[in-house]
């Protein structure tokens, strides 16, 4: 059972859908993973076509587009590059489904994505991994500290993406289903059947799942199993990546 009554009215209604097996990897997939890819093939990105990417100043207040911001510049060409064991981001949707097919899978759809989140429907926790973002003092995922967008940063140890695996995995042995960055799904977005939301339907929109470090106006909901998001298709920004799946066999 897809979706939830209780998170954002995108998340309604709650609906039945048949899910074949297939596999999910277990982390996002990481900048080191990008690299060979990228080695491998000479691919360049769209940010990288663009010149810029999306990258949002905590001391503005806003989004900007930087600069020579990419894959391994995340920030923007002044800051570190990104560091092999973290989620690669500043990636497309079209750059995520360029990187499955050269390795030989696939971006999950979004039932896919919520029925892993929910551990094949095992679990009936509000996270994929319990109910809580943190327990006594302790954080279980990486995520926005505070209420709105002005909040200092950096209590769960990070202020922008964290290592995959951290925070440990969930009863499925999958990590960062839920905050560091959002994954980008095959599916374009649209209402859930029997959804009475006013929605201009765009095919440029794919969806997003899982939340990232960053605030979201959806707040924890973001993080949540049946949490969706949506950008447009050659939309790269500094907290959003993927990870692949696979048909089963």
């Amino acid at each position: 059972m897809m979706g939830s009554e209780k998170g954002m009215p995108n998340e309604r209604p709650v609906h039945q859908v048949i899910v074949k097996s297939f596999y999910l990897d277990k982390t996002p997939v990481t900048v080191g993973q990008f690299r060979k890819f990228v080695e491998a093939t000479g691919f360049k990105t769209d940010a990288e076509k663009f010149g810029d990417s999306g990258v949002f100043d905590y001391n503005n207040q806003s989004w900007s587009l930087i600069p020579g911001a990419c894959w391994m510049l995340p920030l923007g060409k002044e800051k570190p590059q990104a560091e092999d064991n973290y989620p690669v981001t500043q990636v497309s949707w079209n750059d995520a489904i360029a990187f499955t097919q050269w390795a030989g899978k696939r971006l999950p759809t979004e039932a896919e994505w919520e029925f892993a989140a929910r551990c094949g429907s095992k679990i009936n926790s509000r996270f994929s991994w319990g109910d809580q973002i943190r327990i006594n003092g302790k954080f279980l995922a990486n995520v926005w500290q505070g209420n709105d967008i002005t909040a200092p940063q950096g209590e769960d140890g990070f202020i922008n993406t964290s290592p995959v695996g951290f925070y440990g995995q969930t009863a499925c042995g999958l990590t960062d289903m839920g905050g560091n960055v959002w994954n980008w799904c095959s599916d374009v977005y649209a209402p859930y059947p029997g959804n009475q939301e006013s929605f201009q339907m765009n095919p440029q929109l794919r969806v997003i799942r899982g939340g990232s470090f960053l605030y979201d106006q959806n707040g924890e909901n973001s993080y949540s199993v049946s949490g969706r998001g949506f950008n447009t298709f050659e939309t790269s920004l500094f907290n959003t990546g993927f990870r692949c799946a696979k048909d089963g066999e």
